[in-house]
């Protein structure tokens, strides 16, 4: 495995523009595990060398709290900071480094190009383009500033900022802004558009000179150079370069070349995406399906030696026989299955999800099923009721099987309609499931429907009658004809008639607690759908 990123890196590649250190040892946290936003409010549990976002986290003593944290590899609040006495003891002593977010900045998209940075530590260093660690963005722009002198930003299609260089306070306040939104602001993109830049890079490989866009203060930002990045014929995005003049020949040919180099790395860090994807979703099936593999993947997945919970989440609507609805259905399962992987991460950064087959299975680090379940259905009520979530029981990572089979027992009851919950543990559809188990048996059996509630069935399809469901009802009343009539719209009169009858057709005697119960229980066992 390769190693992760330290916070040196990430000071070198995001400060100063985005956050700068206020006090602490960059070199101390060599490997950075993942990136925590603090919540006051939630019972967190920080993975050790977390990186943590102390989200309006102002005053000292909050700042001493969070430093307390054992593990954390550093700290990050809003700057400026007040730097105490007290703040400067504690940093000493528990090695947490603190770092102050620039006024301005968005803690979303620190967070976001966090992830990105610390993605790029996974990159297997034996793999390079162009002497730079495959899909690695940052060191790559600072690779390509080097070669043309002058700071630049690494785009996307849709002008949001995937890297960037160092040297960027020898560019303008526009590029600041972009840096720190992570997407270049909509009156610039006016501006280019109008001038017919982007229609320029659509056209040509050679790199496009732009002379400087108004500023809000009255005056010009410096000039840019802009240059395609392709793959083929698909356009992937674009580099822009910072600059004070044209570039000369043999610097816009390395620029023009350095956009190849690009479109390599981006096209290896979406097919590393791919891979990773399905590498996860391997490492997920194998540690809940249990068997010889199961401890190797739990550990790899960074979950051992972990209380956990398998979540099992499904699509409400199955699908169709039309292949144009199979194939929709299809993507939004995978759309459903990332969100729900993405969601449960922002919770635990070691959460675990992958979809196999038609189920997204996610392994979260919860020591109770409270928590996974306050967790699952707050994920259902962001998306939406399209999906269900089956909550299995807590387990150690050599035990993941056993909470999958639960998760799976409760996920089944709740696609088949059996419980009133859409998120659900196996104690809230016990008797559900319980029932739906009694209907496997007896399907596997052959058996059909006997005895009384089969000659009321008969005698209902014979007569049009509503026999089966004047019993299902009354029974469901505890025999209170009125609250029994008035559920099936009849009037209290007609509803004792009916009830005599049936007693008489199904050879009932409703006074026999037994012959109730028998009752009862094949009502829950057959069902008219079927």
């Amino acid at each position: 495995m390769s190693p992760r990123t330290g916070l040196a890196r990430v000071l070198d590649d995001l400060g100063t523009t985005l956050i700068d250190l206020v006090r602490g040892d960059p070199d101390r946290a060599t490997d950075i595990s993942g990136v925590v936003i603090h919540d006051p409010h939630d019972d967190q549990v920080l993975p050790p060398s977390a990186l943590v976002l102390g989200v309006g986290v102002r005053e000292p003593a909050e700042i001493l709290g969070l430093l307390s944290e054992h593990g954390a590899a550093a700290l990050v609040v809003r700057g400026p900071v007040d730097l105490t006495e007290e703040i400067i003891e504690a940093v000493d002593r528990s090695g947490v480094a603190l770092l102050g977010l620039a006024p301005g900045a968005s803690w979303t998209q620190l967070a976001a190009m966090l992830r990105s940075l610390l993605a790029e530590g996974e990159v297997d260093p034996s793999g390079t383009l162009g002497g730079v660690p495959a899909g690695d963005l940052f060191a790559l722009a600072n690779a390509v500033a080097s070669l043309i002198g002058a700071p630049v930003t690494i785009e996307d299609r849709s002008s949001r900022v995937l890297a960037f260089s160092g040297r960027q306070d020898e560019a303008d306040s526009s590029r600041v802004e972009t840096i720190l939104g992570r997407q270049v602001p909509t009156r610039y993109s006016q501006v280019l558009e109008a001038r017919g830049v982007f229609q320029q890079l659509y056209r040509s490989d050679e790199p496009v000179y732009v002379d400087g866009l108004p500023a809000d203060d009255g005056s010009l930002c410096l000039p840019r150079v802009a240059v395609a990045v392709r793959a083929g014929d698909e356009f992937l995005g674009s580099i822009w370069a910072a600059v004070r003049s044209p570039l000369p020949a043999d610097r816009s040919q390395a620029f023009r070349d350095a956009a190849k180099l690009v479109a390599l790395h981006l096209m290896r860090q979406r097919a590393g995406a791919d891979v990773e994807r399905r590498l996860r979703a391997d490492l997920v099936s194998t540690a809940v399906e249990g068997g010889p593999g199961a401890a190797e993947a739990v550990r790899r997945l960074g979950l051992a030696d972990q209380a956990c919970v398998v979540l099992a989440l499904a699509l409400t609507h199955p699908h169709g026989d039309d292949p144009a609805e199979h194939a929709r259905l299809l993507a939004e399962r995978q759309q459903i299955a990332d969100a729900f992987a993405m969601h449960l991460t922002a919770v635990h950064p070691r959460a675990a999800a992958a979809l196999i087959n038609d189920v997204a299975y996610a392994i979260l680090p919860a020591e109770s099923e409270d928590r996974a379940l306050r967790i699952a259905t707050d994920f259902r009520g962001r998306i939406g009721n399209r999906v269900v979530v089956g909550v299995g029981p807590v387990a150690d990572g050599r035990s993941l099987s056993r909470s999958r089979a639960g998760a799976d027992f409760v996920l089944r009851v709740l696609r088949a309609g059996r419980a009133p919950h859409s998120v659900a543990r196996e104690s809230d559809v016990h008797s559900e499931g319980l029932l739906l188990e009694l209907s496997d048996l007896i399907a596997s059996r052959g058996d059909t429907v006997s005895g009384p509630l089969a000659r009321l069935i008969e005698y209902d399809r014979k007569h049009s009658a509503c026999l089966v469901e004047t019993l299902s009802a009354w029974l469901d009343a505890f025999g209170d004809v009125t609250a029994a009539s008035a559920a099936v719209f009849v009037h209290p009169n007609t509803f004792r008639y009916r009830l005599r009858r049936l007693a008489e057709v199904g050879e009932m005697d409703l006074g026999d607690p037994g012959v109730r119960f028998a009752a009862m229980l094949q009502l829950r066992l057959w069902r008219p759908d079927r």
